[in-house]
């Protein structure tokens, strides 16, 4: 066996003289070789590699053929023209099937994602965007096309005889051809330089010229202990799964397990700070007071071990504006996030909904129109930018953009949210009990959508029925944390000015996040013109 010490192919051919890659004089390959890439003969067919296990090379010989299609020249010559500004890396395969597989071929596919994120001139479409495509059968071609990126990333992981082997395919969308292919074998205990390798090779063949410090943060790493990043993964599969109270506790288990591994895993801390904010949001539908302390107090250890990650940046702004009611340190926070990772749609989120709470309604546009063009398939970024459009009065707006989250999923609850209120400032009241009622259905039940739905039923003149979905969620409460939010609303809706104040007073006590924009929510223009209204507005400590 040769091997080049350029680009460090394996040659099963002892007569080759000559890297077919990149013409660099081969040298004998050690015996231990641990990378496997490409075993060609004489004519450049395929061959089994010697040295290796007949199971192992086997799986080489059977994958390698769609990694060493070759190039017309043309293409070539256009694809080296200039650097590939935005890439997707598609989630990788999960060959095996094994559940403890799917875990790291998700991990690696986020691995590399975060990594290439770091690097400012390179535009990598988030996770939420990217793992839509899960589908092995998905064309990476038709995807890029779709998604609007220069380059696609795909990419296979399975356990062979006690290996890790990953292939991994790099495609130019516009020239239609493949710019680089490879694969890769490693123990399992070696996945983080794996990830690095990957993240270097794919630096590299995307033709930009890194900095020092951009080389450095392909490097990084966040812990060295493989069981507490596979619990971090763990933890990451829950949250992001279901966003249900139930599975965002299982992903703070994971976390915690992580951090007992290795208490100086910033990015454990980081995900723990997410899910106890995701838990004191209207998606954990949690007492604020029980989750946001703990949040906080997880972004602040995140950012006291590496002050560059701007996850625990994010998480710690969402805190400051829903539970502090910050406003200046939600703006800083937020604003440090997007300086460190331009491509982080959740900073511009946070931001969005800071210029949101503060009368800003342009930049908040900006912001949200920035995370659509990061996440071009989420629904989120079309809704929040129909937030935008809420707050600013623009209904009419507002609604489209829910309506847009509707045609990407149309089981999306909180696009429901963003239309029935909408539509209830627009004077369609029917329109917005229908709206709500669709949002209830779909989100099991959520308290947001009943509660709303008890403001539109009011709305539209349909007391009985507000007064019975009110009498529920009070019911409700009997058992588990209602917010005092939801209360006032349903009673503005049916016109009930000291009820709702009093329940108002109640949010506060509870630290009720949405309390941040009584500025700017159009429900509550009713009680603009009293004196108590404004003294609580003054309390909460935020501006219009």
């Amino acid at each position: 066996m040769k091997t080049c010490p350029t680009c460090a192919r394996v040659y099963a051919n002892d007569a080759l003289r000559f890297c077919r890659h990149d013409g660099a004089p081969l040298a004998a390959a050690p015996e231990d070789e641990t990378r496997l890439l490409y075993a060609e003969d004489a004519t450049g067919a395929p061959q089994q590699t010697g040295g290796l296990s007949d199971e192992l090379a086997a799986h080489a010989a059977a994958t390698s053929s769609s990694l060493t299609a070759p190039m017309p020249a043309q293409r070539r010559r256009a694809a080296r023209r200039r650097a590939i500004d935005s890439l997707a890396v598609l989630p990788f395969t999960n060959e095996g099937g094994e559940a403890t597989t799917g875990y790291l071929s998700d991990g690696i596919t986020e691995g590399i994602i975060n990594s290439l994120s770091q690097l400012p001139r390179l535009r990598v479409l988030p996770r939420s965007t990217v793992f839509r495509h899960r589908a092995a059968s998905a064309d990476p071609l038709g995807v890029g096309r779709q998604l609007g990126v220069r380059a696609v990333l795909t990419g296979r992981v399975a356990e062979v005889g006690g290996w890790l082997v990953i292939r991994a395919e790099l495609i130019d969308v516009r020239e239609e051809s493949q710019l680089w292919g490879e694969q890769y074998r490693r123990e399992p205990a070696d996945i983080f330089a794996l990830q690095e390798e990957i993240s270097r090779d794919i630096s590299e063949k995307l033709r930009l010229k890194l900095t020092g410090d951009e080389r450095l943060r392909l490097s990084k790493r966040y812990t060295e202990n493989t069981d507490a990043y596979r619990a971090y993964l763990q933890g990451r599969h829950y949250v992001t799964s279901k966003r249900t109270a139930d599975w965002i506790r299982k992903g703070i288990d994971c976390f915690q397990r992580a951090i007992d591994l290795d208490p100086n895993y910033a990015l454990a801390y980081s995900g723990l700070a997410e899910a106890h904010g995701l838990l004191a949001s209207s998606t954990g539908e949690q007492p604020p007071r029980d989750e946001y302390p703990k949040a906080q107090a997880a972004a602040r250890k995140a950012l006291a071990l590496d002050p560059s990650l701007a996850e625990a940046h994010t998480a710690l702004g969402f805190s400051l504006l829903l539970y502090d009611y910050d406003l200046d340190g939600a703006r800083r926070a937020f604003r440090r996030a997007v300086r460190l990772n331009p491509n982080h749609p959740n900073a511009h989120d946070g931001l969005a909904f800071y210029y949101n709470a503060t009368s800003q309604a342009e930049k908040s546009v900006a912001e949200c129109e920035e995370s659509r063009r990061l996440d071009p398939l989420s629904p989120f970024p079309e809704v929040n930018l129909g937030w935008a459009h809420y707050f600013a009065r623009r209904y009419d707006a507002a609604a489209a953009q829910g309506r847009k989250a509707l045609e990407m999923d149309a089981r999306f609850a909180f696009a429901h949210w963003i239309i029935g209120l909408a539509l209830a400032q627009s004077g369609d009241a029917a329109g917005a009990v229908e709206s709500f009622e669709r949002g209830v259905e779909t989100s099991g039940g959520g308290l947001t959508f009943r509660a709303h739905l008890a403001y539109a039923y009011a709305r539209a003149g349909r007391e009985t029925e507000a007064r019975r979905a009110l009498a529920e969620l009070e019911k409700t409460a009997r058992r588990r944390y209602v917010s005092a939010y939801y209360f006032a609303v349903a009673r503005l809706g049916l016109n009930e000015r000291d009820a709702a104040l009093e329940r108002l007073e109640r949010a506060l006590e509870e630290r009720a996040g949405f309390l941040a924009f009584l500025p700017v929510e159009p429900v509550f223009d009713a009680l603009r013109d009293d004196a108590r209204f404004r003294q609580l507005v003054e309390r909460v400590g935020v501006k219009g």
